[in-house]
């Protein structure tokens, strides 16, 4: 049976009490507990492979800040394109095997960097290799997490777990590799052969999962697009006016904490290391408002969005405030409160496109959310261009006026008693 979760005032949906599983997905009965691990346990090792660039960034010395701000984002040349294919295989052949193929891509890029020898190119291809492999877990990956959740109550904490376990593997990523870079020989090798070593791992323990979502020709075919315009939800208000202008925000934040920072406050002779200590922080404070982020939800649905972009507002400010002083206190501060602005965002936005999107699409869903966030990877490649004709300070301060207009359209999404329907 449909819900409706539209508010009367505005048509705008307030969040379900637990997200529906899809129509036709088949929920094994071990799945009661545990069984969401496998899955995360891939989207964390893919995570990890994504995100040991920022470390890595001070090992290729031989390239100019813009090129390898340039390379810390292109794999978002693979991931989008993926993301949004890659959602919707995964509901014809399966959640498993489209994840197993994500972990062998993903090994496959940090091979292809690991014997690039610092060659532009082929560093490229390995990071697009990389983007591609994201693309492919993390839709599906999401989606599978909160289908293996066996009772009603974890079905709703779905997206939280799949956010904890994307942000813990971005965060182990550069903090090891920052330890291997600093203190170990041959940083651009063993990197990669330690995220090779940890997809290794990983695989079996995925292809022991439980598939739950391999959709069928016919009346599964023909209830999936039942009940109105498979589509109908990227034209809601809540969507145009509440997700499309915060989900840049969500890597945005992130990734001018732990690129464009540490690359503008001397760190002394412990660049690398501090680089990964810094992408933890954020990553970390991610992880740890994210429970936040779900009692801001159940008190009213725009709460977290305005939450979220208020606090990546004052992490542009403290950014630039960190880039005028040179504060390591500030440094830390700023990495704080821009990985809140991460943690919030993400979680709450996964949580909105859950309640938007059909049932049934809930991947495609999950993928054009996060083919909106991924485009923050930008922000670091644009703070190194204008800062080359304007002061890094204004820039950042520039950056904090963009968050605030961010901020001003939800205020479309949701008004009057919309705003705090429960």
């Amino acid at each position: 049976m449909l819900v409706d979760t539209r508010t009367p005032d505005t048509g705008a949906p307030s969040l379900p009490p637990a997200a529906a599983v899809p129509a036709g997905t088949r929920v094994p009965p071990e799945t009661a507990r545990l069984a969401w691990v496998r899955p995360a346990a891939a989207v964390f090792a893919v995570g990890w492979g994504a995100n040991m660039f920022a470390s890595l960034l001070h090992a290729y010395t031989q390239l100019s800040g813009t090129r390898a701000n340039g390379l810390f984002g292109a794999y978002a040349l693979g991931l989008v394109p993926a993301l949004l294919i890659a959602a919707r295989v995964s509901d014809r052949i399966g959640r498993r095997r489209a994840l197993l193929a994500a972990l062998l891509l993903s090994a496959l890029g940090s091979a292809v960097l690991a014997f690039s020898h610092g060659a532009f190119a082929t560093v490229l291809i390995g990071r697009i290799l990389i983007g591609t492999s994201a693309g492919a877990a993390f839709g599906p990956g999401t989606a599978w997490i909160k289908e293996l959740a066996g009772t009603t109550s974890a079905r709703s904490s779905g997206a939280r777990r799949a956010a904890v376990a994307l942000t813990a593997g971005f965060a182990a990523g550069p903090l090891l590799s920052g330890f291997i870079v600093q203190w170990l020989p041959t940083p651009q090798i063993t990197s990669y052969l330690v995220h090779i070593a940890l997809v290794a791992l990983v695989l079996p323990f995925v292809f022991g999962a439980s598939e739950t979502s391999r959709r069928h020709s016919g009346s599964a075919t023909r209830q999936s697009t039942s009940g109105g315009r498979p589509g109908a939800y990227l034209t809601s208000r809540a969507f145009l006016a509440a997700v499309v202008p915060t989900a840049p925000w969500i890597f945005g934040a992130a990734t001018v904490s732990f690129t464009v920072l540490p690359a503008l406050v001397s760190l002394g002779d412990f660049g690398s290391v501090g680089s990964g200590v810094v992408a933890a922080i954020t990553l970390g404070t991610g992880i740890a408002v994210q429970p936040w982020a779900g009692r801001l939800a159940r008190r009213s649905p725009a709460a977290p969005f305005r939450t979220g972009m208020t606090a990546a507002i004052a992490g542009m400010l403290l950014a630039a405030l960190t880039a005028g002083t040179g504060s390591l206190v500030l440094l830390v501060t700023a990495a704080v409160v821009l990985g809140s602005a991460y943690g919030i965002l993400l979680v709450s936005g996964l949580r909105l496109v859950e309640a938007l999107a059909p049932p049934q699409h809930a991947a495609t869903a999950i993928a054009v959310f996060y083919s909106l966030a991924y485009a923050g990877f930008a922000f670091p490649v644009l703070v190194q261009a204008l800062s080359g004709l304007w002061n890094p300070v204004a820039v950042l301060v520039a950056g904090s006026g963009l968050a605030t207009a961010a901020l001003a359209t939800t205020f479309l999404a949701w008004s009057g008693k919309a705003a705090t329907a429960a």
